[in-house]
C-alpha cells in the first residue's frame, strides 16, 4: 500500500527530505491562502450558489480537456516505459473518467442551465497554457514538477471538503457538491498522488542543479494558477470587450 497524501502541516525541508517536501514548504504561504478561500469553505458547507458551481464545472472541463494533453506530452518525454505508463493513464483518466463526472454533474439537472457556451477564463487559459507550454518545451523533470500541483492539492482540497460536508452529505447524499468531493477523496486518486510525487522526487534526483531550481518555480507557478483558477471561480473575470 502507498503512503497517504500528508497535509501541509506534515512537511517541512528538512536534511533529507524529499525534493517534494521542498516544494510544498516553498508553498506554504500560497496553500495557506487557499486553505482560506471562500470559494472551498462555501463549498464544503454546502453553501456556494448553484450557478457559481456550475461556472468552476463548466472551467473545470475546459481545463481537463487541456490538462490531458500536458500529461500525455510529460508522457511522450519520460524516462523510461513505467513512468509513461502512469503520466499516459493519468491523461486517460482526466479524459474518460473525470470527463464524464462534469458532464453528469452539467447536464444532471440539479444545476442551473446555462445561457451560453463556456469561454476560458483567463485563469484556466492561462494555467492550460503555461502547462502544455511547459510540458512541451521544457525538460522532463520540469514539466513533471508543473503538473503536480492540481494532483496534490486537489486531493488535499478533496480530503479537507469530504470532512467539513460530512453534515451537508448526509442530509442530502445527492448534493451535487458530493460527488465532486468523493472523486478528490477516493483512495485510488490519492495513491495515485503519491505516485506522482515519487516520480517527481526521481526526477529531481537524476536533474541538473538549474533544472532542480526551475522545478522550484514550476511548482510555485502552477500552485499560484491554482488558488487563482478556485478565487475566479466565485470572483468571475471577464474578457475585455471585443
Amino acid at each position: 500500500m502507498t503512503t497517504p497524501v500528508q497535509d501541509s502541516s506534515d512537511h517541512s525541508a528538512t536534511e533529507g527530505a524529499r525534493f517534494t517536501d521542498l516544494l510544498w514548504e516553498r508553498t506554504a504561504d500560497l496553500r495557506a491562502l487557499i486553505d482560506d478561500m471562500e470559494f472551498l469553505r462555501r463549498l464544503g458547507d454546502g453553501t456556494l450558489p448553484l450557478d457559481v458551481f456550475r461556472h468552476y464545472i463548466e472551467q473545470d472541463s475546459l481545463y481537463l480537456a487541456e490538462y490531458t494533453k500536458a500529461l500525455a506530452l510529460l508522457a511522450t518525454k519520460s524516462p523510461d516505459p513505467q513512468t509513461a505508463a502512469f503520466w499516459a493513464t493519468s491523461a486517460a483518466t482526466a479524459a474518460v473518467v473525470e470527463t464524464q463526472l462534469h458532464g453528469e454533474l452539467l447536464a444532471g439537472g440539479s444545476l442551473p442551465e446555462s445561457t451560453q457556451a463556456p469561454e476560458h477564463s483567463p485563469a484556466c487559459l492561462g494555467y492550460v497554457s503555461y502547462l502544455t507550454a511547459t510540458a512541451s518545451t521544457e525538460p522532463y523533470p520540469v514539466g513533471a514538477a508543473a503538473v503536480l500541483p492540481c494532483f496534490w492539492i486537489y486531493a488535499v482540497v478533496g480530503r479537507r471538503l469530504a470532512a467539513t460536508a460530512h453534515e451537508v452529505l448526509a442530509a442530502d447524499p445527492s448534493h451535487p457538491y458530493a460527488q465532486w468531493v468523493t472523486t478528490y477523496d477516493d483512495p485510488a486518486f490519492q495513491e495515485s498522488v503519491e505516485s506522482a510525487r515519487r516520480l517527481v522526487d526521481a526526477a529531481a534526483d537524476a536533474a541538473t542543479a538549474e533544472q532542480r531550481e526551475a522545478m522550484i518555480r514550476a511548482f510555485v507557478i502552477a500552485t499560484r494558477y491554482e488558488f487563482m483558477f478556485w478565487d475566479t471561480s466565485l470572483n468571475q473575470q471577464s474578457w475585455p470587450a471585443s
